[in-house]
C-alpha cells in the first residue's frame, strides 16, 4: 500500500487532482473505520465531511515520517465525527463507550522481508501479466482499468485475464515462500 503522503504538497498546493488520488486510496480506509459505528451513524455523512475537512486543513498537516500523516488524521477526525454524531443523537454514554471500544485498528505496513518476497514474485512473473498488474498496481486506484488497458496495449478483456493470472501466480509464489495468504478467489 502506497504511502499517501506522496500527495500532500501537491494538495496542500490546492491541486484538486492530487486530492482526487488521495481520495481514492484513503476512502476505503476512511470508511472502514467507521464499521463500528454504522448501525447507529449516516458513516456516508460523516466521510464526506471528513474528506472536505481534510480539503481544508491539508495545507497545515505536517508529516511526522510515520506515513499517511493526513489519512491518520482524517481516520481520527472520522471517528470524533462519528462519536459527535452519537451524542447530538442522546446516545447512552455506555452505548458511545462501548463503540469506541471497538477501535478499529489501520493494518501495519508490511514488513520489509514480505516486500522483497512480493517484489521477487512479481519480477518470476511473465510479461504479460506482470505489465498488467504492474499498470494496476502503480495506479494506485487513481485511473480505471479501460485507460490501463490502452496503456499496456491490451483489451480490457485480455488486461483483466492477465491480472487475475497475475494475482494467481503472485499468491502461489507468495504461499511458496512461506508466506500465510487468506484465500485468493479462482
Amino acid at each position: 500500500m502506497a504511502d499517501l503522503d506522496l500527495h500532500l504538497e501537491a494538495i496542500a498546493a490546492g491541486d484538486p487532482d492530487a486530492f482526487a488520488r488521495w481520495v481514492v486510496g484513503a476512502e476505503p480506509r476512511v470508511r472502514a473505520s467507521l464499521s463500528s459505528f454504522a448501525a447507529q451513524v449516516d458513516t456516508e455523512a460523516v466521510v464526506q465531511e471528513t474528506l472536505l475537512r481534510m480539503w481544508q486543513v491539508a495545507p497545515r498537516v505536517k508529516t511526522d515520517g510515520k506515513g499517511d500523516s493526513l489519512l491518520r488524521l482524517a481516520i481520527r477526525s472520522a471517528r470524533n465525527l462519528a462519536i459527535d454524531h452519537l451524542r447530538r443523537a442522546r446516545t447512552r454514554p455506555t452505548e458511545i463507550e462501548a463503540i469506541e471500544r471497538r477501535e478499529w485498528v489501520d493494518p501495519a505496513p508490511p514488513d520489509p522481508l514480505l516486500r522483497r518476497l512480493i517484489h521477487a514474485c512479481l519480477e518470476k512473473l511473465p510479461g504479460k501479466p506482470r505489465a498488467a498488474i504492474t499498470a494496476r498496481l502503480t495506479a494506485s486506484g487513481a485511473r480505471p482499468d479501460v485507460v490501463l488497458c490502452d496503456e499496456v496495449g491490451m483489451t480490457l478483456n485480455t488486461f483483466l485475464v492477465n491480472v487475475r493470472r497475475a494475482r494467481l501466480a503472485v499468491a502461489k509464489c507468495l504461499e511458496a515462500g512461506g508466506a500465510k495468504l487468506p484465500e485468493v478467489p479462482r
